[in-house]
């Protein structure tokens, strides 16, 4: 299994950080990097989303179910489609001094055993997941930071 953490420290509540990323239906507004966000399904805290972004020159796309629990706060996806389909993707919130340390961790098991673990962690891990999760993160630092 490979696993990729970003972390940035927001000077904002958790609440403010939270509620930009929950709202992923605005990322592309938001977030330069991303192509789309598209809710094709919502149920309470639960949405199925298709979401495209670019990693420097390279498009990337996905489907996946989105949980959002405002009163803890974290936001988890489950890829359902594309070729990271199957990984898991949790925010979490901390409380630290001055305000919150967000993180994203993707855990991702390829289903296919040839080369899995180098691909996972010099290419998909290493290049695509931590540049978009760096890129999302540093962008809702700033917009955080800009409204507390």
């Amino acid at each position: 299994m490979t696993v990729t953490r970003n972390s940035v420290d927001v000077a904002a509540p958790a609440g403010t950080v939270y509620a930009l990323g929950s709202a992923t239906e605005r990322w592309p507004e938001i977030l330069p990097h991303y192509r789309y966000v598209r809710v094709l399904q919502e149920h309470e805290r639960t949405r199925i989303v298709a979401m495209g972004a670019w990693q420097d020159v390279f498009p990337i796309r996905w489907i996946a179910e989105q949980t959002n629990d405002p009163v803890t706060p974290h936001i988890r996806f489950r890829h359902l489609r594309g070729w990271t389909r199957g990984m898991d993707v949790e925010w979490t919130f901390e409380p630290i001094a001055g305000g919150t340390r967000v993180t994203i961790e993707h855990r991702l098991q390829f289903a296919f055993p040839l080369a899995a673990e180098w691909l996972g962690r010099n290419l998909v891990s290493a290049y695509f997941v931590h540049g978009v999760a760096a890129k999302t993160l540093a962008r809702m630092k700033a917009i955080a930071e800009a409204r507390a």
